[in-house]
C-alpha cells in the first residue's frame, strides 16, 4: 500500500483522512459524466452502480447504467423484464427529475459493432464467419472488459445521456479492467501472431519459401485447420486492428478526465481491501480520478443503550444467566451482540489500515441487509444509504446480523 492517495474527483473538497464520501455532490455536479464502480468480485459493485444510476436520475441527470451481471433479478429490481447491449428505459416514479436506461453489456456483440464500423463489408464477413475470431470475440481473456470500455465509449461519443454508470465486469483481479486493452492489443499484435501471417509484399516474398516449411512445422503442432483459420483472421483483421487500438487509447484518455470519477467497492473484509487498495494504487498512478471508497455489508453498532456494552461483557452477562438458567432469550441477544461488536472491531481495524495507506480517501459505509434488492425500493434505499442518510435500512427490513447471508452481486 502506498502513503498517500487523495481523491481528485468532481464534488470533492478539502480531503482529509476519513472524510465521508458526498455521494450526491458527486452525482449533482455537471462535470461528473462517468461514473465507474470497480473492485472484486462479489463485493456489490453491480448494486452499488444500479443505486447510484437510480439516485442520479432521480436527482435529475440523464442516466445510463451499464452492467456486466447477467442476472435476471437486476433486470427486475429496475422494473424490467430483460437487459441487452440496447439501452432500455426503467419506469421511473412522476417525481423523478431526470431518466434512466439501462444495458447489460454483450461482448461479442460489440465485438461485432466495431468490426462492422472499421471493416468494408467483404472484409467484416470474412471476419466475422473466421473460427478463431469467433473464440476471441467470447471467451480470450480480457475480451470482455476491453468490450466494457469499447461500449464506454461509444455511449460517451453518442450524447444521449449526461451521466454513464459502469459497473466493471467481475474478474479475479481488479486492475484487468484497465489491464485489458492492452493486453488484447499486444496479442493481436504481438510477435507470435505476426509471424505466423504469411510475406505478401515486397522484398519479403522472398521469405515465402522459409516460411511455408516453419508454418508447416508449426501446423503440425497446432494443427493445419487452426494455423489456416489464424492466418485468414489476421490477414482479415490487419485493416481494421488500427481502429481497436486508436478507440482503445481514446478511452483510456478518456477515464483520466476530471468528468470521470472511479468508485471503489469493496467489503470489510481483508481479500476485498487488499484488492481496493491496489486499484487505489493504480488509479493514483494512472492519473485517474478516485472519488472514494464504497464500503458494503458492514455492521455498525446499534443505538441505545446498549450500544456502549462491550464484546466480553456481553459474553459474561450471557454466561451468568445460562448458569442461573433464567432468560434464555436475553442470553441469546447478548451473545448476538458480542458477535456484532467483534464483527464491528475487526471491520474498524481494516477501514483504519485502508486510511492510514490512503490518507484523504473518501468513505461512505453501507450497511449489510438481510436480504437481496428486488425492486426500485431496495436500490432507492441503498442510494439513501450511500448519500450518507438511514432510511435505506428500513427500506429492505433493517441492517443483517454478523450470521445473516449478505447478498453476493459482482
Amino acid at each position: 500500500m502506498t502513503e498517500d492517495r487523495r481523491g481528485t474527483g468532481p464534488g470533492l473538497r478539502g480531503p482529509r483522512e476519513g472524510t465521508p464520501l458526498d455521494v450526491d455532490a458527486l452525482l449533482d455536479d455537471t462535470r461528473t459524466r462517468i461514473v465507474v464502480c470497480c473492485g472484486a468480485g462479489g463485493v456489490g459493485k453491480t448494486t452499488t452502480a444500479a443505486a447510484l444510476g437510480l439516485r442520479a436520475a432521480e436527482r435529475g441527470r440523464r442516466t445510463v447504467v451499464i452492467t456486466v451481471d447477467p442476472a435476471r433479478r437486476l433486470a427486475q429490481s429496475m422494473g424490467l423484464v430483460e437487459l441487452d447491449n440496447t439501452p432500455r428505459p426503467v419506469p421511473l416514479p412522476e417525481s423523478a427529475r431526470g431518466s434512466l436506461h439501462a444495458m447489460m453489456l454483450d461482448m461479442k456483440r460489440t465485438f461485432d459493432e466495431v468490426v462492422r464500423e472499421h471493416a468494408d463489408p467483404e472484409r467484416a464477413r470474412q471476419i466475422l464467419a473466421n473460427p478463431f475470431y469467433q473464440t476471441l470475440s467470447t471467451s480470450f481473456s480480457g475480451t470482455q472488459e476491453y468490450m466494457a470500455m469499447e461500449k464506454l465509449g461509444q455511449l460517451r461519443q453518442s450524447g444521449d445521456w449526461d451521466l454513464i454508470v459502469v459497473d466493471t465486469p467481475p474478474s479475479r483481479s481488479a486492475l484487468d479492467f484497465l489491464d485489458a486493452p492492452k493486453r488484447l492489443g499486444r496479442f493481436l499484435d504481438g510477435r507470435l501472431i505476426r509471424f505466423l501471417t504469411p510475406p505478401a509484399t515486397g522484398a519479403f516474398r522472398l521469405l515465402g519459401a522459409g516460411f511455408n516449411v516453419v508454418g508447416s512445422v508449426v501446423g503440425k503442432i497446432v494443427g493445419a485447420q487452426f494455423l489456416a483459420d489464424l492466418r485468414s483472421f489476421v490477414s482479415a483483421f490487419d485493416t481494421v486492428f488500427g481502429g481497436f487500438q486508436e478507440r482503445a487509447e481514446r478511452t483510456y484518455r478518456l477515464l483520466q478526465t476530471p468528468g470521470t470519477a472511479f468508485v471503489v467497492v469493496a467489503t470489510p473484509d481483508t481479500d476485498a481491501m487488499r484488492e481496493a487498495s491496489y486499484f487505489m494504487d493504480r488509479l493514483a498512478a494512472e492519473s485517474m480520478p478516485l472519488a472514494g471508497l464504497v464500503l458494503n455489508r458492514t455492521h455498525p453498532l446499534p443505538s441505545g443503550p446498549g450500544a456502549r456494552l462491550g464484546a466480553d461483557e456481553a459474553l459474561a452477562a450471557a454466561g451468568s444467566l445460562k448458569e442461573s438458567d433464567s432468560h434464555p432469550l436475553a442470553a441469546a441477544a447478548l451473545r448476538l451482540h458480542a458477535e456484532r461488536v467483534r464483527a464491528h472491531e475487526r471491520e474498524e481495524r481494516l477501514r483504519a489500515r485502508m486510511l492510514s495507506a490512503h490518507r484523504g480517501a473518501r468513505v461512505v459505509e453501507v450497511p449489510a441487509r438481510p436480504e437481496d434488492v428486488h425492486d426500485l425500493a431496495g436500490l432507492r434505499g441503498i442510494g439513501v444509504a450511500l448519500a450518507g442518510g438511514t432510511e435505506g435500512a428500513s427500506s429492505t427490513g433493517g441492517t443483517a446480523s454478523p450470521g445473516e447471508t449478505a447478498p453476493e452481486d459482482s
